[in-house]
């Protein structure tokens, strides 16, 4: 015999109401059943996101680029979530040479990955696997850093969704 039952789920409601902007103004609870119903799954396109994550954090024209070296560059300060591209390229040296990358909220400063090359290097050493994703919130600046003349610090940021999580697709892309 089918059951159905009040689902007072907050969370949900708002999962729906942030899925499905039409419904807003629903004013049912959701409702759960003990019958098995097949479900056809169209939170993509609700949602606006019908590109899978592995091309929607394609790197496209909106993707910011800067080099430091020996100074320090401002990557990004517009809230919301990025990808991160980054390389750190040291040439031999007599002084020590440091390439990092922070953030800084406007009164402390998090380093969120560093190298250091000590300066009787006489190689040059390239790290180039550095792909991640940083959240900035409003206030919040990523920067790269370079010490020294020999260390060259190189990243590449792209805007993937907003400080929401609102996904943003690659500039220029349209769906159907």
């Amino acid at each position: 015999m089918a059951q159905i039952t009040s689902v007072t789920s907050e969370a949900l409601q708002a999962e729906i109401r942030r899925l499905l902007p039409s419904q807003q103004g629903f004013g049912e609870d959701l409702q759960a059943s003990n019958v098995i119903t097949p479900v056809i799954d169209i939170t993509g396109a609700a949602d606006g996101s019908v590109l899978p994550s592995y091309l929607q954090t394609s790197l496209n024209f909106s993707t910011a680029n800067v080099e430091a070296q020996n100074n320090t560059q401002t990557v990004a300060n517009t809230s919301g979530f990025y990808k991160i591209l980054a390389t750190f390229c040291f040439r031999g040296s007599s002084t020590d040479s440091t390439g990092r990358i922070t953030i800084n909220d406007g009164t402390t400063t998090k380093t969120i990955l560093q190298y250091t090359v000590d300066g009787n290097t006489t190689n040059t050493s390239v790290d180039g696997n550095n792909n991640f994703n940083v959240f900035l919130r409003a206030g919040d600046t990523l920067s790269a850093t370079s010490t020294a003349t020999a260390c060259v610090v190189n990243v590449s940021a792209t805007p993937i969704a907003s400080v929401n999580g609102v996904l943003i697709n690659p500039l220029g892309f349209t769906s159907e």
